[in-house]
């Protein structure tokens, strides 16, 4: 006998289809935006959750009805897949995926929850994919804006609390800025460098061709080469002996993929730029004229809008909750300007 769905399982089945729907829609404007591998994963993720659509949409019949919008966050998934298709999007997709009710919903099928299941790791991949080509030069523009933000916070309204007059005070944010940027930008550029020095000195450096016909056969000690690049003592003897055998005169072995951390001098100006970006924000009220009491409460006011930005990135391409992670940004920047803050009243009183 065929079941007649009540009011509440005709909204809630309805629900389902259009978070069906919209998030079809979303993996084809991430695949519109890709090409090879990564559009075919994409599409296929998209079919996925046609065949899900058309399982509620046999459920539920005649009461399908038109179309209902989808939720909010959905909707802003689907928009910043048609203009951005950025890795952003996958993070976000993450996250819808893992919170997909079919587990402990009858109506669902356990296949349509195990999809989902993997739909999350798929999705996670992808995004691990997006976030390791930002590696580098994005590390350093958030972490350098956030940098920024805080120490000039903190030096702004530590002198402030000390009863400095506003163009000493302005004179030093200006001074922290320069310092903290140019800082920042000679550090990056050491760090990236050395990164990079490091995995050339730890490359595999090619075996000369007139070597290896001069080594002892019976001593083999080509083999060497490939047991200290971490081949097995057998595996190490088997290549050497190719090698000596004429059948692969030069052989390069398997290595990771590399990753790129971007270029020193592109770390290096992007640190530059974010830090003093993330800097020039606690100076703004002091520029346009703000004194006393009320320049620090709109200092603190725009650096904390600055910091809920750059933590909710943060917890964006993290797969994290993008409200936790801008809560605990903005904690641990208040914190430190308010030690500041208490730091030059104290001066300020025993200097009075």
């Amino acid at each position: 006998m065929t079941h007649t769905p009540d009011a509440r399982e005709v909204r809630r089945w309805r629900r389902y289809l259009a978070a069906e729907r919209a998030e079809a829609a979303v993996y084809r404007d991430l695949a519109s935006r890709r090409t090879g591998e990564e559009r075919e994963i994409l599409l296929a993720l998209a079919a996925a959750e046609k065949r899900h659509e058309n399982h509620w949409m046999s459920l539920l019949g005649e009461h399908a009805g038109r179309p209902l919008l989808t939720d909010p966050r959905t909707r802003m998934l689907g928009f910043l897949a048609r203009r951005f298709g950025s890795v952003f999007v996958l993070a976000l997709a993450q996250r819808a995926e893992s919170r997909s009710p079919y587990l402990d919903d009858a109506d669902a099928t356990d296949t349509m929850a195990a999809d989902e299941a993997v739909h999350e790791e798929v999705v996670r991949a992808l995004a691990t994919r997006g976030r390791q080509r930002l590696s580098g030069t994005f590390r350093a523009a958030v972490f350098g804006a956030n940098d920024g933000l805080v120490s000039n916070l903190a030096l702004v309204l530590g002198m402030s609390a000390a009863g400095l007059p506003t163009a000493v005070v302005l004179l030093s944010g200006v001074a922290g800025l320069l310092a903290g940027a140019l800082s920042m930008a000679a550090g990056e550029y050491v760090s990236v460098r050395s990164q990079l020095e490091l995995e050339n000195a730890a490359a595999h450096g090619p075996i000369a061709t007139d070597s290896v016909t001069k080594l002892d056969v019976n001593e083999n000690e080509l083999a060497l080469v490939y047991r200290a690049r971490g081949l097995s003592s057998e595996d190490a003897e088997l290549q050497a002996a190719e090698v000596l055998s004429g059948r692969d005169a030069q052989p390069q072995p398997a290595t990771a993929p590399h990753n790129p951390i971007g270029s020193a001098l592109g770390a290096s100006a992007s640190s530059f730029a974010f830090f003093a970006s993330g800097a020039v924000i606690p100076v703004l009220p002091y520029l346009f004229g703000a004194e006393g009491t009320t320049a620090v409460l709109i200092a603190a006011g725009l650096v904390g809008i600055a910091l809920l930005a750059t933590g909710s990135v943060v917890g964006l391409l993290s797969g994290a909750s993008p409200l936790k992670r801008a809560i605990r940004q903005l904690v641990i920047g208040y914190g430190a300007a308010a030690a500041t803050y208490l730091l030059g009243l104290l001066f300020g009183v025993s200097v009075g």
